[in-house]
């Protein structure tokens, strides 16, 4: 199976048959031109399937909660706290009263949505564990959580969208599928490179950005990692600290030069991803 996006067109061909179709990929299957995609099997999709899920229950979430913070922006009743998560935001919640009785129905609405995306985040968080340690990559799953900002979430995400190791002979190969290679138009001696190729699932894309966050903080090591690598190979340690020390220093570095935070996330996402293929690469070769 060929992606259509990935087929080469010519210029200027407008006729379309089937018999010139047909032909037109026999040549290029023959010449090599047709990249194959990977398919999962039965038990990939179904995690796949689960991590989307979780994915759809986390975005539903902030939707439900951007739309209660507007209503209470609407009411002008804001937060004297600084954070918007944890116990004491919910008991402020518990206080908030509106002018009439059905601004105050509309706003216990609010915050039943989200309590119940909540909710529905945590059976997928908790559906996505159990079904990774049954996983047939349920050892690279353990392994890949030896990295900093990688929970069992984001290690079973990571894996699913791997799949098959073998497909990638090096980490520029799975930068490219993960769509974090940049785009570039070069003529001449002039080189420009654009944003990201976003080519690949969303889905793993979304959840590299989201361990890469963590390497914005200095590099140090709390419980709940020394915790995870009781469970996986030395050389997946070894490779988290390495890790740890060259992306933190990097965040820093890029930092220091003015860029964005967002850009200094998505290029730590870029490195992050070739550290994901050794480790992986390491659990695979490793009986």
């Amino acid at each position: 199976m060929v992606a259509p996006s990935q087929i080469p067109k010519q210029a200027g061909a407008r006729v379309k048959t089937d018999r010139r179709a047909a032909v037109h990929l026999a040549r290029r299957r023959r010449s090599g031109d047709l990249p194959p995609v990977y398919v999962p099997g039965g038990e990939d999709a179904a995690i796949r399937d689960v991590g989307r899920a979780r994915a759809e229950a986390l975005k539903d979430g902030q939707a439900a909660t951007a739309r209660r913070t507007a209503f209470l922006l609407r009411q002008d009743s804001r937060s004297a706290g600084r954070a918007n998560w944890g116990p004491a935001p919910l008991r402020g919640l518990a206080a908030v009263g509106c002018p009439t009785p059905a601004q105050q129905s509309v706003f216990q609405e609010y915050v039943r949505a989200v309590s119940e995306h909540t909710e529905r985040l945590l059976r997928r968080e908790a559906a996505l564990q159990t079904q990774g340690q049954s996983w047939r990559w349920a050892p690279g799953v353990e392994a890949l959580q030896a990295l900093r900002g990688v929970p069992c979430t984001v290690a079973v995400t990571l894996s699913a969208a791997l799949g098959d190791r073998s497909r990638f002979a090096n980490p520029r190969q799975l930068m490219s599928d993960l769509g974090r290679t940049p785009s570039e138009h070069t003529r001449g001696e002039r080189r420009r490179q654009g944003a990201r190729t976003q080519t690949g699932t969303s889905h793993a894309r979304r959840a590299l950005i989201e361990g890469a966050w963590a390497y914005g903080y200095p590099a140090t090591v709390r419980r709940p990692r020394p915790l995870r690598w009781e469970k996986v190979p030395t050389v997946s340690q070894e490779m988290s600290g390495k890790a740890q020390v060259r992306l933190c220093k990097r965040s820093r570095r890029l930092v220091a030069r003015g860029k964005q935070v967002n850009q200094v996330v998505v290029a730590i996402a870029r490195a992050m991803a070739a550290f994901v293929w050794a480790i992986a690469r390491e659990v695979e070769v490793t009986p």
